[in-house]
């Protein structure tokens, strides 16, 4: 493997060789509470009957391709659900393997209709790891080469700790963001800009988040100059963040098109865009993708929206993820700078006591002792120093106290030896 594609827990790397519900257990024998879920892409859980038992029936088959030279039932009916949710007028459905490929798909779809390879960006960002995903990507960690295929112009990000936007209330926020958006478009492109791409919550930046409604705010200046919105609900799709199905339902705004992957699947490849027909249909060539859609990620797609649905699993994500941000904000600890999210996409962010400096050290310290007392949780944020907490949907009430306990353990012998 390259050594730049990273291992948690370095050279004590765990190998999960079974799992059931939200437990996971390692080559060496021992159960882990997951509270991560595969970066928030198991998330129903695992070794469910109805997500195993609509891929068998698949694999029973003996078909596991045929391309979409020929109709997959599985797919058609799966588009059809997802158009019907995503609010969309007239949507259209394309599937894709992943996230990363969803969101080069939409950025083709955007810069085709506008005849534009300009792109706004929001720094501290996340769209992937391919070249025209990276070049829109806001964080350096994840920027590995400074070549681009678009011109893009970098809006602020909602960091309320530090930077432009520190501290500053709902209103004031959203009226600094609307201010330099319109003097990015007035200064630093060159007109006919293609479109805004904007994450909800920002996932791999550290479940930073704007406050709600500033979406809207970007789309009606965006509307001004026939700019397209890109929402990247890779990670906040599905119900996850408890109050909406769509992370973008918070903002009093209808995209123009819709990323998703990750979650949808379940643990098998599969993502999508979904858009209005007169923005999907703009690609002026013969395209498709040759596994996006396949008959057996269509079928595990089809089960786990169906179970989303019947289970009430956004409602379920909001119950459990009070529970957790609530426990974690009552924490009285110094190296806690702030813990924010929603239903269960939650991110604990640790800094030098008395500061807002990033401390990563204290960070990895909690995840390493998080991981002895039996709990996986994941890293991110740009300075490293955010855990992200992303468990599937069906975590129970029982669950969720559990996990709480050792991460407030974890975070008390953390904070202990924190030095001034």
């Amino acid at each position: 493997m390259p050594n730049w594609m990273p291992v948690y827990y370095g050279d004590d790397a765990l190998e999960i060789v079974s799992g059931r519900g939200r437990r996971v257990t390692t080559a060496d024998g021992r159960t882990y509470l997951d509270f991560f879920g595969g970066v928030l892409t198991t998330m129903i859980g695992y070794d469910v009957a109805e997500i195993s038992d609509a891929v068998r029936r698949q694999i029973g088959t003996g078909v596991a391709h045929t391309s979409t030279l020929y109709l997959i039932r599985q797919q058609v009916e799966l588009a059809e659900k997802i158009a019907r949710l995503s609010g969309i007028p007239d949507a259209r459905v394309f599937f894709t393997n992943s996230g990363t490929e969803a969101n080069e798909s939409a950025l083709l779809m955007a810069t085709n209709v506008r005849r534009s390879n300009q792109i706004l960006a929001i720094k501290n960002s996340y769209h992937g790891r391919t070249f025209g995903t990276m070049a829109i990507t806001g964080h350096r960690t994840w920027s590995s080469s400074s070549l681009s295929p678009f011109t893009v112009n970098w809006l602020a990000s909602a960091d309320r700790l530090r930077g432009r936007m520190a501290r500053l209330g709902d209103a004031d926020l959203i009226e600094a963001a609307v201010d330099d958006l319109r003097e990015v478009l007035a200064t630093v492109t060159a007109g006919d800009v293609a479109a805004l791409i904007a994450e909800p919550i920002q996932g791999v930046g550290g479940f930073v988040a704007g406050p709600d409604g500033l979406l809207g705010a970007y789309q009606k200046v965006l509307g001004e100059h026939g700019i397209l919105l890109i929402a990247d609900e890779v990670q906040t799709g599905w119900g996850r963040t408890g109050d909406h199905f769509w992370g973008y339902q918070a903002h009093d705004v209808i995209p123009d098109l819709i990323t998703f992957a990750k979650g949808i699947g379940n643990g098998f490849a599969l993502g999508g865009v979904v858009g209005s027909a007169s923005v999907m249909n703009a690609v002026p060539a013969i395209s498709f993708s040759t596994f996006g859609g396949n008959p057996i990620s269509a079928a595990a797609g089809n089960a786990v929206l169906d179970y989303v649905l019947d289970h009430d699993l956004q409602g379920n994500a909001r119950r459990v993820g009070t529970i957790l941000l609530d426990g974690l904000r009552a924490l009285p600890h110094r190296i806690i700078g702030q813990v924010r999210g929603r239903g269960l996409m939650i991110g604990i962010e640790f800094v030098r006591p008395g500061t807002t400096d990033p401390d990563p050290a204290a960070t990895l310290r909690v995840f390493d002792l998080c991981r002895a007392g039996g709990l996986l949780v994941g890293k991110g944020g740009l300075h490293g120093n955010v855990l992200r907490i992303g468990p599937a949907l069906t975590l129970t009430e029982d669950e969720a106290r559990e996990g709480l306990t050792v991460l407030a353990d974890a975070i008390a012998v953390a904070d202990g030896e924190s030095v001034f």
